[in-house]
């Protein structure tokens, strides 16, 4: 058993180190007081990482959910947010209940990376302003237009060329260190990045922007009843559907993750989607940020050699100590400083790798994320995310509604009435369609009918059809009404030619 406890608290103090700069970096990131960032981190390790679910990873705020966060308070108000996550938080709980968990894993992978490769373009684009000590101009398209302007006035200015360098040697260090294998093991690279820089902001008393602090009581607000009455509206029951999928979506995925990197109990998706619920109902009281469960954070666990929950709940003991006993401590962190850590995230978030074989093996997948991406970028985190997800059901209903045409009787007309049997104007074509008739595929199958001699009888047979929707029925139906009057028209016994007939399907 000791072993054991040793391994959770070494564990434990790794995965400490790894939240602080990224819980603060996600709160400033966000528009938020940085205590709050510490408060949701809290919140995720001592009661998230208490209740069932995944026994390793581990829960605090997110860069996925960053943008979505600072686009909520600036058109709500902080005050509402906390009234958003929580009812985020209720929404989660009801799924969980109704074990929808296992669902989010029907998600077409595609949507997910583009979800995220899109939150990490405009991650990126934002954070660039702050890595400058600068403002950014609004939304995604308006912070990529500006960055001309940006680079120019970062130029001509003494304390944006300060804050650069500190943000630029922040990244510098995110990306030599962990290759430092032994090193990397022992200390995450985001505190390695941090820590000396905010001591040589401290020492040379560089003029560049710093965390501001409140404390951690001042910066709690829990939602008033003018907050909760704000869910009437439309736009922020959007923004809640949005909090609760996206944070759902991203928590289930990174237990999926995990889940690969031990050999420990399996991740019980309904039952970790309600442990999520209930920490963003907490976070939510509190008028916190959302929380998810981080891929970061929880690789970092398991690396350090985590064996129980033990040490996702003792991270948050170290995190409330941190925020009760030294908030001050915050307040030497150069602002540019986090915002390297995000742009090394956001640049994180982005599967470049993944793009090259994707479109040499799933060019319509690579489409879905990348239209997934750059929708986030031009609108928001919801449209983005709901575009994608119906461009993948679009692109499933394509790829599995194939039909096809047997066609017998063509062949072969001339010397059958050459032998004195039927003549070819005489015998009938049999069309046989098979596969699954959509509309989808129903102008090129009418294409295929219309080409058809028009002297000839047709029998087309749809017992080969796996499913005939309602569209193709009708359209079908049709074409063969269309054929029939040429029928009744001509003179003769049998079946006249150019006619039509024997439409079924067994």
């Amino acid at each position: 058993m000791l072993p054991v406890w040793r391994a959770d608290f070494t564990a434990s103090l790794v995965v400490f180190l790894v939240a602080v700069p990224l819980c603060v970096g996600v709160a400033v990131a966000s528009g938020v007081p940085a205590e709050l960032g510490l408060v949701t981190g809290i919140v995720g390790g001592l009661l998230t990482g208490l209740l069932p679910g995944s026994s390793l990873q581990v829960s605090g705020p997110a860069a996925g959910l960053t943008v979505l966060v600072y686009e909520a308070v600036q058109e709500y108000g902080l005050g509402t947010l906390g009234t958003l996550v929580l009812a985020a938080g209720m929404l989660q709980l009801v799924m969980g209940a109704l074990r929808l968990g296992r669902w989010f894993r029907a998600i077409s992978v595609a949507v997910v990376q583009g979800m995220l490769a899109g939150i990490g373009l405009v991650l990126i684009g934002s954070q660039l302003y702050t890595l400058v000590d600068a403002k950014a101009p609004g939304n995604g398209p308006a912070n990529l237009a500006g960055l001309p302007e940006l680079a120019a006035e970062t130029a001509g200015s003494d304390t944006g060329l300060a804050a650069l360098a500190v943000g630029a040697a922040t990244i510098f260090v995110l990306l030599l260190w962990p290759r430092w294998r032994r090193a990397a093991e022992l200390l995450p690279a985001a505190l390695v990045a941090v820590v000396p820089a905010s001591a040589v902001v401290f020492v040379l008393d560089l003029p560049v922007a710093r965390v501001e602090v409140e404390g951690l009581l001042e910066a709690v607000q829990p939602p008033g009843l003018a907050d909760i009455g704000r869910l009437a509206e439309i736009g922020a029951l959007g923004t809640v559907l949005a909090f609760a999928l996206i944070a759902s979506a991203e928590s289930l995925f990174s237990a999926a993750a995990v889940d690969r990197l031990h050999d420990g109990p399996r991740t019980d998706y309904d039952k970790e989607l309600m442990a999520q619920g209930a920490g963003n109902a907490v976070c939510g009281l509190l008028g916190a940020l959302p929380m998810t469960a981080v891929i970061v954070r929880s690789a970092a666990n398991v690396r350090a050699g985590a064996r129980t929950k033990a040490s996702r709940v003792l991270h948050g003991v170290w995190l409330l100590v941190f925020a009760a006993a030294f908030p001050a401590a915050l307040g030497v962190v150069p602002v540019a400083a986090l915002a390297g850590v995000l742009v090394h995230a956001g640049w994180k978030l982005i599967p470049v790798r993944e793009l090259r074989p994707l479109w040499r093996e799933h060019r319509g997948e690579a489409v879905v994320l990348a239209a997934t991406a750059v929708a986030i970028v031009a609108t928001n985190m919801f449209e983005g995310v709901l575009l994608g997800l119906l461009m993948a059901i679009a692109k499933s209903a394509w790829e599995t509604s194939h039909v096809h045409l047997e066609i017998v009787g063509m062949d072969g007309a001339d010397a059958a009435e050459e032998a004195g049997v039927t003549p070819a104007s005489q015998r009938p074509v049999r069309v046989r369609a098979v596969g699954h008739a959509t509309f989808l595929r129903l102008p090129k199958l009418l294409d295929q009918l219309e080409a058809l001699p028009r002297d000839r009888e047709i029998e087309l047979d749809l017992s080969g059809l796996r499913h005939l929707d309602h569209a193709c029925a009708a359209a079908l139906g049709s074409w063969a009404e269309q054929r029939r009057p040429a029928a009744a028209g001509s003179g003769g016994g049998g079946r006249p030619p150019g006619g039509a007939h024997a439409v079924r399907r067994t």
